[in-house]
C-alpha cells in the first residue's frame, strides 16, 4: 500500500484551521482533503452537562421503553435477552472508546463523516458522498417518534391505531424542528431539562422494580394481573432461541438501544475544550446508562409477565406501572415516559441537523449553501429540516406491523456498516502505510478494543443476511433482508453520485473541479467547486 505523502492533521495542540484566516483557499480535487473544521469557536456553548447530556439523552430514548417486547421476540427467553444487554453493553463500551479517540485527535463537528473522510482519501470525495447519502436519506427519528406516538396516546386514553400513532409521531416531529430551527438556545435547555427528568424516571422504575423483587410491601404486582416468574431458573432459559439470524437481530436491537455513545462527536466545535470534555462526558454518560438499563431491565422482569411483555408492543414500560400503582397512575407515568422520548428526539435532531450542516459547507450537495446557512435563527434550519422530512416520510411509508422493526433495523446497519469501516481505519493508522498520517492523539484506545469493535461489527453486517428460523421472523410483511438491501442502496447511491459529478462529468466534459474555501460576510466559512478546463495535450 502507498504512502500518503502528506499528513491530513498535526497535533491537535499544533494545528491551526485554515478558517481562520481571509485569504481563498484552493485545492485541487485530486489531492483535497475535506475534513476542514467549519466551527466558530465563538458558538462554543456546551458544557460538560450538555455533552453527557447529548449522549444520554441520544441513548436513552426509545430503546429502554419500546425496546423490551421486541428483544425478546427476539431471545426467546429472559435469560438470553440479559445475555444480548451485556454483549450489546460491551460492545457499545468498545466503540465509546474508539470514538473518544477520534473525537480527542479531531475535535470538530462531523462525527463518523469527519472520521471516515480522515482515514479514506483516495478516490477524492467518494466517502463524502457515500456519507452524504446517508446523512440525507437515512432518517435517525422515526422510531423514537413512533414509540412517542404510542406513549402519548396510552397516556391520553385513546386508541392506539396506526394512522394515529403516525400522526402524533409525525406532530412531534414538526415540533422538535421548530424548536430547533426558531429558538436553539430553547432547545438545548429543553433537551437538557428532559434529560435530567428522564434520569428520575428511569430510577423511579428501578427503585420499585428491586423493592416488588425483594417484596417489600406496596411494591407487589396486583392480583388481577399475571403474576410474573421471570426470575425462576426453569423459566430463566425457557424458549430460548439459537438461530443466528433472530440472535443478531436482537443483539442488533440491544445495540441500537447504546447508539448514541458518539452523539457529542457530531458537535464537537460548538463544545467548550472539547478534548477534555469529551474524555470525561462519553466514558460518565455510558457508566450511566449501562448501570440504569440493567436495573430497567430487572425492575420489568420483576414486575410484568414474559407473556405480557411479548404483547405489549412499545408500552412495557406502562405495563409496569400499571402492575404495580395501577391504570391511573400508568397513565401519567405514560406521559412522563412520552417527554423522555421527547428529549431523544430533541437530541438526535439536534446533532444531525449539525452534520448535514458540515455536509453543506463541504459543498458536495445540491443546495449546498442553503445547508451550510445558520441564517435566520443562528441554526442549521435547513439542514434540521431535510433531516425531519425524510424522518416522516419514512414513518408513513412504513407497513403497518413492520414500523418500529424496520425503522430501528434499517438505521443500525449504516451504523454498523460506518462503525466497521472506522475501526478498521483506527487499526490501519497504527500500520506502517499509515506512518506518515502522523495519529497522535490525547487519547489511545487499546488495540483489543478495537479489533473487538471491528469484529463485533463484521458480525453484525453479514449475518443480517442469513435467513432467520421459522417462527422467528424479524417482519410480519416484509422480507428479513429489507433492511439489508435499503442500506445498501442508499451507500450505492452515494457511489453514483460521485461517479457521476466527481468523475464521469469531469472526464466527458474536459473539467477538472477545483474547491475553494471562502469566507462569507458573517465570518463563517464553507467549500464551493469551481469547474477548471482541461487542456490536451
Amino acid at each position: 500500500m502507498p504512502q500518503e505523502t502528506e499528513p491530513l492533521l498535526q497535533h491537535p495542540e499544533l494545528r491551526e484551521y485554515a478558517n481562520e484566516g481571509t485569504t481563498s483557499d484552493i485545492l485541487d480535487a485530486e489531492t483535497a482533503i475535506p475534513t476542514k473544521d467549519f466551527g466558530n469557536s465563538g458558538r462554543q456553548k456546551l458544557g460538560l452537562l450538555s455533552a453527557v447530556s447529548l449522549i444520554f439523552n441520544r441513548i436513552m430514548g426509545t430503546g429502554v421503553f419500546a425496546a423490551p417486547s421486541v428483544i425478546l421476540k427476539s431471545s426467546g427467553s429472559v435469560g438470553l435477552t440479559f445475555m444480548m444487554w451485556i454483549i450489546g453493553a460491551l460492545v457499545s463500551a468498545a466503540g465509546t472508546a474508539v470514538y473518544v479517540e477520534f473525537g480527542t485527535g479531531l475535535p470538530r463537528n462531523g462525527g463518523e463523516k469527519t472520521y471516515l473522510e480522515y482515514i479514506y482519501r483516495r478516490p477524492a470525495f467518494l466517502m463524502s458522498c457515500i456519507y452524504a447519502s446517508y446523512g440525507i436519506l437515512l432518517g435517525q427519528v422515526p422510531a423514537a417518534s413512533i414509540a412517542f406516538g404510542g406513549y402519548a396516546l396510552h397516556a391520553l386514553g385513546y386508541e392506539q391505531t396506526s394512522a394515529n400513532v403516525r400522526i402524533v409521531a409525525c406532530l412531534c416531529i414538526i415540533m422538535c424542528l421548530f424548536v430547533h430551527g426558531v429558538f436553539p438556545t430553547i432547545g438545548i435547555k429543553l433537551q437538557d431539562t428532559l434529560g435530567m427528568s428522564k434520569l428520575v424516571v428511569l430510577l423511579l422504575i428501578s427503585a420499585s422494580g428491586l423493592f416488588s423483587l425483594v417484596g417489600i410491601p406496596g411494591f407487589s404486582v396486583g392480583e388481577m394481573y399475571n403474576q410474573p416468574h421471570n426470575f425462576e431458573w426453569t423459566t430463566f432459559w425457557e424458549g430460548s432461541n439459537m438461530s443466528a439470524n433472530a440472535f443478531t437481530n436482537g443483539v442488533y436491537l440491544v445495540i441500537w438501544s447504546f447508539i448514541g455513545y458518539s452523539n457529542a462527536n457530531y458537535a464537537l466545535s460548538e463544545v467548550r475544550n472539547p478534548v477534555q470534555t469529551i474524555k470525561r462526558a462519553a466514558p460518565l454518560a455510558m457508566l450511566l446508562v449501562t448501570t440504569v438499563y440493567i436495573l430497567v431491565n430487572i425492575a420489568y422482569y420483576a414486575v410484568v409477565s414474559k407473556e405480557d411483555i411479548l404483547e405489549s408492543g412499545t408500552i412495557a414500560a406502562a405495563l409496569f406501572f400499571r402492575n404495580l400503582f395501577g391504570l391511573a397512575t400508568e397513565r401519567f407515568l405514560s406521559a412522563v415516559i412520552g417527554l423522555s422520548i421527547l428529549g431523544n428526539i430533541l437530541a438526535v435532531l439536534f446533532s444531525q441537523g449539525r452534520v448535514n450542516q458540515e455536509l453543506g459547507r463541504e459543498g458536495i450537495l445540491p443546495c449546498s449553501q442553503l445547508l451550510a446557512s445558520n441564517e435566520p435563527f443562528d441554526a442549521p434550519l435547513f439542514g434540521l429540516f431535510v433531516q425531519s422530512l425524510v424522518s416522516i416520510l419514512m414513518v408513513l411509508l412504513t407497513p403497518a406491523g413492520d414500523a418500529y422493526a424496520f425503522v430501528v433495523n434499517f438505521a443500525s446497519y449504516p451504523f454498523s456498516l460506518f462503525n466497521l469501516f472506522i475501526s478498521g481505519g483506527l487499526l490501519l493508522l497504527y500500520t506502517r502505510p499509515y506512518k506518515s498520517y502522523n495519529w497522535n492523539p490525547p487519547f489511545r484506545v487499546p488495540k483489543y478494543v478495537a479489533i473487538f469493535f471491528f469484529l463485533s461489527n463484521l458480525f453484525l453486517v453479514v449475518v443480517p443476511m442469513v435467513p432467520p428460523t421459522s417462527g422467528f421472523e424479524i417482519y410480519e410483511h416484509l422480507p428479513y433482508y429489507s433492511h439489508v438491501v435499503m442500506s445498501l442502496a442508499i451507500g450505492l447511491a452515494g457511489v453514483l453520485y460521485w461517479f457521476l459529478c466527481f468523475d464521469w462529468l469531469p472526464r466527458k466534459s474536459g473539467y477538472k473541479l477545483q474547491q475553494d474555501t471562502i469566507t462569507e460576510a458573517n465570518g463563517r466559512t464553507r467549500q464551493v467547486f469551481r469547474r477548471i478546463p482541461t487542456h490536451s495535450e
